[in-house]
């Protein structure tokens, strides 16, 4: 994520409200600790450390998701980023059960381009967006496939979490790179042939040539 965010990491930030206290520690998790002199005040996690929430290739939050366990699912919290004059956790709710909604004020949001994501990813992943972009503006790719690309680099760059199935294509896909069918081969080869297509009219109307036979 943004590097100038880091410096809030090892620092924690609390909000009372009623009789509970709340802990923000960014990059680390969220705690809720019932401030009472019962003999079982609750004090638990509200969620750790899991990925950026990203809306219109800008971060606006941070996910602190496998809580303590509540009914038959696990504590989640979204911190909602906001500009403000100091360092402080403002605003504390439970808008659905156990699911929590925090609102972090910090002076280091407050820049319009403070939290976009395009600036912190690695000049490949960078590129990959910008191809991306230009098959958008090509019309070669749909809104939802120039969407899912984006989510892929995002995945790539570790700032969302890939689902536990992506994962295990992954790894799927590491220990075998051969076809499991003919059919799947053909089926394979048509989509590469269409690709391929596409891309020769991409080249043509840029007016580069291209050379290469039918083995290629």
């Amino acid at each position: 994520g943004p590097a100038h965010l880091f410096r809030l990491a090892g620092k924690c930030f609390s909000f009372v409200e009623s009789t509970y206290k709340y802990e923000f520690c960014p990059f680390h998790n969220v705690t809720q600790h019932e401030q009472t002199f019962r003999w079982n005040a609750y004090s638990g996690i509200l969620g750790i450390w899991h990925e950026w929430e990203i809306e219109n290739n800008t971060f606006v939050g941070m996910w602190m998701r496998e809580g303590d366990s509540c009914e038959t699912k696990s504590r989640q919290t979204k911190v909602h980023l906001v500009c403000g004059k100091s360092n402080k956790l403002a605003y504390v709710s439970e808008p659905s059960t156990c699911v929590y909604s925090l609102t972090f004020e910090t002076p280091l949001v407050c820049h319009p381009h403070s939290l976009l994501v395009y600036p912190t990813l690695t000049e490949a992943l960078q590129r990959k967006w910008d191809e991306a972009e230009q098959l958008l503006y090509d019309e070669l790719i749909t809104d939802q496939g120039y969407k899912n690309i984006l989510k892929e680099i995002f995945e790539e760059a570790g700032l969302l979490k890939a689902t536990e199935e992506k994962e295990a294509e992954k790894q799927s896909k590491k220990i075998s790179l051969e076809f499991e069918t003919v059919e799947k081969c053909i089926k394979e080869y048509k989509q590469l042939s269409e690709e391929i297509k596409k891309l020769r009219v991409l080249l043509g109307q840029h007016g580069i040539a291209y050379k290469g036979n039918s083995g290629e």
